[in-house]
């Protein structure tokens, strides 16, 4: 089992670990966190798959999906600050 397979079992590790914490979660604001480590679990997976599988296809999938989970995040921090004003 090389490097890059333990790393992508952490990464799944990591990954149910933040599902457990969208269904428990507390606050909205504990799943909006949550759910973000999911979508950057999807991508660290993505990025080890390509490296293991020597195919630079995913590099393209992790760019866009990296920008979008960015705007995603600020818009859904901007979404519940505001309802901590009410």
């Amino acid at each position: 089992m090389s490097g890059i397979d333990v790393a992508l079992l952490v990464v799944a590790a990591s990954f149910v670990m933040g599902l457990l914490r969208v269904a428990l979660g507390p606050t909205l604001a504990d799943r909006a966190l949550a759910v973000d480590l999911c979508l950057f679990c999807v991508i660290a997976a993505l990025a080890l798959l390509s490296v293991r599988l020597a195919t630079p296809t995913f590099v393209d999938v992790v760019l866009v999906t990296t920008v979008v989970g960015f705007v995603a995040t600020v818009s859904l921090a901007r979404l519940i600050h505001r309802g901590e004003d009410r």
